[in-house]
């Protein structure tokens, strides 16, 4: 882990700085806000443009999320720039069950769901720099090392940076539902997007979706359900009651109490032989990416 954030030599205009204790300064024309933290656009221009599910979300980071940024990132944080396969073992320290998460926010949920379950290793992805530093930070105060927090395009991580058989489950919760019908091209769950993960999950691995927008509930439901790789765990083919590890969040109760309706969707990947090859699952003209 590198301290250079932390050492004075890093921070001559606080030559007294404490480790731990938030740093503010006047950054220098073009210096990068977090010089060992996450990149605006770790990817680049090395992979095609295309249609995205997310869009980067510009607020305000705290003085603790830009603590956390600062000291925890190279510990716990990696860019998806797509240049390299993960070795998820050696990643997270040892050999437990990987799943991935798509769009954390600010990581609440994330964080129970990793205290909870510490033999389940949590691959979290987003492209909020707050919620990544308020994840970081959650992790650190409570000790949990079997989460790390990747920043960028989901697609170019499951496609460019994992290996096939590598996660033992995926999690979507509450994507961007994009309720323009012109927009619903941009929707996270498509069959594509299943093909693709289709060859990063291993055998037996549990796909969890939740919504609060009932016309997205439905066509998760209709494309999972469609889908040859994927069985529905719940035996009359429809929505799974919410489970006990998927914690009930503010944003989830605040949408309760204005009588949103939420799905959870959960299906196991079945193996097949056949199943799509991860270069050709993904055709940069018909796919969206998926970062949040």
């Amino acid at each position: 882990m590198s301290e250079s954030v932390n050492t004075p030599e890093a921070h001559p205009r606080h030559p007294e700085h404490t480790p731990g204790v938030p740093v503010r300064r006047t950054r220098d024309k073009g210096e990068p806000r977090f010089p060992d933290g996450p990149k605006a656009d770790p990817a680049g221009s090395h992979f095609e443009r295309r249609i995205r599910s997310f869009q980067p979300r510009r607020s305000r980071v705290t003085a603790g999320q830009a603590d956390a940024l600062q000291r925890l990132w190279p510990r716990w944080g990696f860019d998806v720039d797509g240049r390299q396969r993960l070795d998820l073992a050696e990643f997270f320290g040892n050999d437990r069950p990987v799943v991935l998460e798509i769009g954390f926010g600010m990581g609440e949920a994330t964080a129970r769901m990793a205290a909870a379950d510490p033999g389940t290793n949590i691959l979290a992805v987003d492209v909020h720099t707050p919620g990544q530093g308020h994840l970081l930070g959650l992790a650190d105060q409570h000790g949990l090392g079997n989460v790390r927090v990747g920043n960028g395009d989901a697609i170019i991580l499951l496609r460019e940076m994992l290996t096939p058989d590598a996660l033992g489950g995926l999690r979507v919760y509450f994507p961007d539902p994009w309720p323009k019908k012109r927009h619903h091209k941009r929707r996270l769950i498509q069959p594509a997007f299943l093909d693709l993960a289709a060859t990063r999950l291993a055998p037996g691995a549990t796909v969890h979706c939740a919504t609060d927008w009932e016309p997205y509930a439905e066509q998760m439901l209709e494309v999972l359900t469609a889908h040859p790789c994927f069985e529905n765990t719940v035996a009359d083919g429809g929505f799974a009651p919410r489970p006990e590890f998927r914690p009930l969040t503010r944003f989830e109760g605040q949408g309760l109490d204005k009588g949103h309706v939420v799905n959870d969707l959960l299906f196991h990947r079945v193996h097949h032989d056949d199943r799509p090859d991860s270069r050709a699952a993904v055709r940069p003209e018909e796919q969206n990416a998926a970062g949040a």
